[in-house]
């Protein structure tokens, strides 16, 4: 195990050097390649638990150093362990020794002998020492939450009545959600065959249901024949949202990885377009439609931008547009730690850009869906109020949730409040007067 935490270490090391985790991971990876499976599950299992809760974590290292670390690598190493010993089911002399032999692996420029003294003494004053902090680092929001300060109080201020539980859905495990191509399978089939294969789940619509224990995709039942996809829950709405019609010109902006575009088009025979600025996921938004059997004409382009246009207006767009991601930090746990207050500002910016752009291509009577998966309200109902203000042909109409959907889903405003079903997307359903 000491291998995993040696990549581990790697990882985290990168992440709060500035790196996504999506980059970070492979890369510590790579340096392994002699990792079996089981270490490199171990290593992705410690990566994301480490961050998940650094700000606990990190507190309690804190708090035993007298003096800093003469490297990172072993700070970071340090953290995992520490994570191991807060919130995994390992033996607690296991993970000390086990973080004791990763030190000593440490490539050049190498700790010297005395490394494996240090994290040995860290280590086990953090276990004797544990009860002892555990008041200080209560008084840490930081550390309780495990989450930046800034994005505690911004929460706080615009949740009053969600604040906590939002925090806390995001330090969770997310949920793996189905949907259902109901073009290939109904619902009660397919939960036959999840039954025959004792796979538990749970049923949160006609199209949706969410597996008891996540499964590599391979292993999903009729997933390669494109009968089911994985799609989040609250994601799914804005298919319905968006109210398509056979032979209507859709406009997919900013489209990857594709999840909405197959949805919509598995919903209606439309015109379909789905646009994109990164030719990497692009390929996977065609990898994805070739799978369930539909067509889209894919475009690489940006939505802020009219070079991709050919002049001819859209019966409907949606504009999933880019944003902090702030409501689905438990898939993306990093992002509580590269994200600055001052990226929302950033994010504001292009958002205006690509909803500006985009009202341009919008036909008289046609509807746009904004949609952001973040609870931050800047980018959200505020972007679309200063939208409104300036833009006297269009209107916010309410939004219509099927009634099968409701039960499931918590939202205010548009704003899904995440929670164990489904993540914090927002929606906003305009029409152009």
């Amino acid at each position: 195990m000491y291998i995993a935490q040696q990549i581990a270490a790697n990882a985290v090391n990168q992440v709060l050097s500035g790196r996504n985790l999506t980059l970070a991971l492979p890369a510590a990876l790579a340096m392994l390649p002699n990792a079996t499976p089981q270490q490199r599950g171990a290593a992705a299992d410690l990566s994301y638990g480490t961050l998940r809760f650094y700000g606990e974590v990190n507190a309690y290292l804190t708090a035993l150093l007298e003096k800093p670390l003469p490297d990172d690598r072993i700070y970071t190493l340090l953290l995992v362990a520490i994570y191991q010993l807060q919130h995994d089911k390992a033996d607690a002399f296991t993970v000390v020794n086990q973080a004791v032999e990763a030190v000593s692996h440490f490539k050049k420029p190498a700790p010297k002998s005395w490394a494996k003294g240090l994290v040995n003494a860290i280590l086990r004053n953090f276990l004797r020492k544990k009860e002892t902090l555990t008041p200080h680092v209560r008084n840490n929001e930081e550390a309780v939450y495990s989450y930046p300060q800034w994005w505690i109080n911004k929460l706080r201020s615009q949740y009053p009545s969600y604040w906590q539980d939002i925090l806390k859905i995001g330090n969770q495990h997310p949920p793996m959600t189905l949907r259902l191509n109901t073009q290939k399978i109904n619902l009660v089939d397919y939960l036959q065959l999840l039954a025959q294969q004792e796979i538990a789940a749970q049923v949160l619509g006609t199209q949706a249901i969410m597996l008891t224990k996540p499964l590599p995709v391979e292993k999903i039942p009729r997933f390669v024949e494109g009968e089911v996809s994985v799609q989040d829950y609250g994601a799914q709405l804005a298919a319905y949202l968006l109210e398509v019609k056979p032979d209507m010109r859709v406009l997919d902006a900013c489209c990857a990885p594709g999840g909405k575009t197959g949805h919509i088009l598995e919903l209606a025979d439309v015109n379909m377009t789905a646009l994109d600025s990164d030719t990497t996921r692009l390929q996977r938004v065609q990898s994805n439609l070739t799978r369930l059997n539909l067509q889209a004409h894919v475009l690489v382009g940006d939505a802020a931008d009219s070079l991709w246009w050919d002049g001819k207006l859209f019966d409907r767009i949606l504009a999933d547009v880019p944003c902090t991601a702030s409501g689905i930090v438990r898939r993306h746990v990093d992002i509580k730690w590269l994200r600055r207050k001052a990226d929302i500002a950033s994010f504001t910016t292009q958002q205006a850009k690509i909803l500006a752009n985009l009202w341009q291509k919008l036909a008289k009577g046609g509807k746009l869906l904004y949609v952001t998966c973040s609870v931050f309200n800047e980018e959200n109902q505020m972007q679309l109020d200063d939208f409104l203000a300036k833009n006297r042909d269009a209107t916010q109409l309410a939004l219509n949730i099927p009634s099968h959907l409701l039960n499931n889903v918590t939202h205010h405003n548009g704003q899904l409040i995440p929670s164990s079903a489904h993540d914090g997307f927002f929606y906003a359903l305009l029409q152009k007067n």
